[in-house]
């Protein structure tokens, strides 16, 4: 996509500004420059409600509104900046960057190894410079790829990132599109791929004055957050070229190697050509002009394998999804919590499904959702699936916003970092997880409508009314309630959380450079349970090289007759020994099968074994 073609004010040099808006109701719209002089331009009337002028005497740094019939001023839907917040004026910027990743081509999805933060609650200073000089921690723990919670101008300066407003705009207070393009440079040069999390199924709130410009937004559907976006309605082409425009935007601008789609369930459209599909079309070709890999990762709660399928064979075609079963699964068998959505799980084969599958619900009855739930995903491969043990959602979005370290047992913690990253899908680690941070991650704004305050804590609470959760819920307002949010970087050297650490980056080595597991394949994996003393068992392997480790999500010591794939196995990796901090191992060092051997495993423990040749 050319400059010329761009939406929002894009600086063509030489003092020239293009600025472009779509505004179809509207008869005469206007570009007011307010600093660093005053000009008002009247903008040219185009085919299909675009406004579009090329003025001369604009450079990077001015700032301006559009006015709408002489009457309403606005910042710019696709404001690349808005320094005075989502009420202020939108402010041209210089695309042109000191690059330095030009050796950098991406990385391929069976190599992530995801690492999801938040930019404001990861340091003290919260901002996205401040994330550089930790850089080199994440790639000694070996994380291949840093995953950002949304960064799209949203209201003060704390927010998730969900409440965005203008989503060309990076937030002011992490540091703008300059201070993103410097932590993307620098992940580049270190080798770490850069996923962006952006939201096309809702706009936040305050400061959105979309509906200003044009019929961004249906009558039609409802969403949890707000007025639903209007991509299947009138005028509905060029409301998805915003949102497409926007997606295509972060690759070119930024050199962004993945987008996470929000919440993909909650974009409603019923057209032949939904949206969904018509972003990843586009998305890819954009992609493959550019010569680099970049993906498309979706959010979905509706178990829905189209998402992934390619447009060849009548799918949306993307590349990947998160798998909030596995997470789900996983949990309730550590926590025994069954209240909310959690009710529909608690075995092991959930797990054993979501391990063999992906999806556990796949067209059955759910209990919390009293229908039918979701398809079969036993056709969509392994490194297409992202799964973890926390993230932001599952961690926040509780009434005391308590992560697994404040929940379960150090060995049950070691045994859901197991789990993970021996599984076959695309691992996620939550911030601070790696050493066990303590801090809760609860949901905070900082809007300045008070009737807009109060609605975000009753929405709150009724959230939560579904899970009988007892405490009293964190004023997502107060400015105390962002703070405990912020990581303790110090407590990676304390003893229990620097065992934890290294812990992590011990499971990850093994997972790199041990074939079986760094080939992600459900094909080459045997899943077997032991449902009564709560074991599984898995087998993994590439060519001739194989693996297998038994997991123990019992709380008392095991001894069983296994049916262990014939050969010798050696024990390469043990929860439970002293060296992590376990009670001591009762697994032995080394097993020879037949077919079936004898083993002891310890209360929330795994050992890994690795076949010899």
């Amino acid at each position: 996509m050319n400059k010329e073609s761009r939406l929002g004010a894009v600086y063509l040099g030489d003092g020239r500004c293009q600025f472009t808006v779509w505004a179809p109701l509207i008869p005469k719209v206007e570009v007011h420059i307010i600093s660093p002089e005053e000009l008002i331009v009247l903008l040219e009337r185009c085919d299909r409600g675009y406004h579009r002028s090329v003025v001369e005497g604009i450079k990077p740094g001015y700032q301006y509104f559009y006015r709408l019939d002489s009457e309403k001023e606005r910042p710019d839907p696709a404001s690349r900046f808005q320094p005075e917040g989502v009420h202020g004026p939108s402010q041209v910027v210089d695309s042109c960057f000191p690059w330095a990743d030009q050796q950098w081509a991406g990385l391929s999805l069976e190599e992530y190894i995801v690492y999801e933060l938040h930019a404001g609650a990861f340091t003290n200073e919260g901002t996205f410079d401040a994330i550089i000089p930790c850089l080199d921690r994440l790639k000694d723990l070996g994380i291949t790829a840093v995953e950002l919670m949304p960064v799209a101008q949203f209201p003060g300066n704390r927010n998730w990132g969900y409440d965005g407003v203008y989503p060309f705009a990076v937030q002011d207070s992490y540091g703008g599109p300059e201070g993103l393009k410097r932590l993307i440079n620098a992940c580049h040069r270190k080798g770490l791929a850069v996923v962006l999390d952006v939201v096309y199924n809702h706009i936040g709130p305050e400061g959105n004055y979309l509906a200003d410009f044009g019929p961004y937004f249906t009558d039609h559907y409802k969403t949890p957050w707000g007025a639903a976006i209007n991509f299947d309605g009138l005028h509905s082409d060029d409301v998805r070229r915003f949102f497409i425009e926007n997606a295509i935007y972060w690759p070119i601008e930024f050199h962004i190697d993945a987008l996470r789609l929000d919440a993909l369930h909650a974009i409603l459209d019923t057209s032949a050509y939904p949206f969904i599909e018509g972003l990843a079309e586009s998305f890819h070709k954009q992609v493959e002009k550019l010569g680099r890999k970049a993906y498309l990762i979706g959010e979905s709660t509706a178990n829905d394998a189209r998402l992934l399928i390619s447009q060849e064979f009548g799918g949306y075609g993307l590349d990947a999804q998160w798998n909030d079963e596995f997470h789900h699964s996983l949990h309730v068998l550590l926590t025994g919590e069954q209240t909310g959505y959690y009710q529909d799980y608690g075995q092991l084969q959930h797990l054993a499904k979501a391990f063999q599958e992906g999806f556990v619900y796949s067209g059955q009855y759910s209990s919390y959702r009293q229908r039918r739930h979701g398809v079969s995903s036993k056709d969509i491969p392994a490194h297409r699936l992202v799964v973890f043990a926390q993230n932001h959602d599952q961690v926040g979005n509780r009434m005391n916003s308590e992560r697994l370290s404040q929940l379960v047992s150090f060995e049950a913690l070691k045994l859901a970092a197991g789990i993970v990253l021996l599984s076959p899908f695309i691992p996620l680690l939550f911030m601070g997880e790696e050493y066990g941070e303590p801090a809760p991650f609860p949901y905070f704004v900082n809007h300045s409508e008070p009737d807009l305050i109060e609605a975000v804590r009753k929405g709150r609470r009724d959230e939560f009314a579904a899970f009988q959760w007892q405490g009293e819920l964190p004023d997502p307002q107060d400015e105390a309630t962002f703070l405990r949010a912020k990581l303790d970087h110090q407590l990676r050297n304390d003893s229990q959380n620097h065992v934890l650490l290294e812990f992590y980056s011990e499971l990850i080595r093994l997972r790199k450079e041990t074939p079986a597991l760094a080939h992600l394949s459900k094909d080459n994996m045997d899943v077997q349970i032991i449902e009564d003393d709560k074991l599984l068992f898995l087998h993994r392997w590439n060519g001739d090289n194989e693996v297998m480790a038994i997991f123990s999500l019992n709380d008392s010591q095991t001894a069983i007759t296994l049916p262990i794939p014939a050969g010798h196995w050696v024990k390469g990796f043990d929860s439970a020994e002293e060296r992590w901090q376990g009670g001591g191992s009762v697994t032995p060092e080394q097993l020879s099968s037949k077919g079936e051997v004898s083993v002891t495993l310890s209360p929330w423990a795994f050992a890994l074994f690795f076949k010899e040749t």
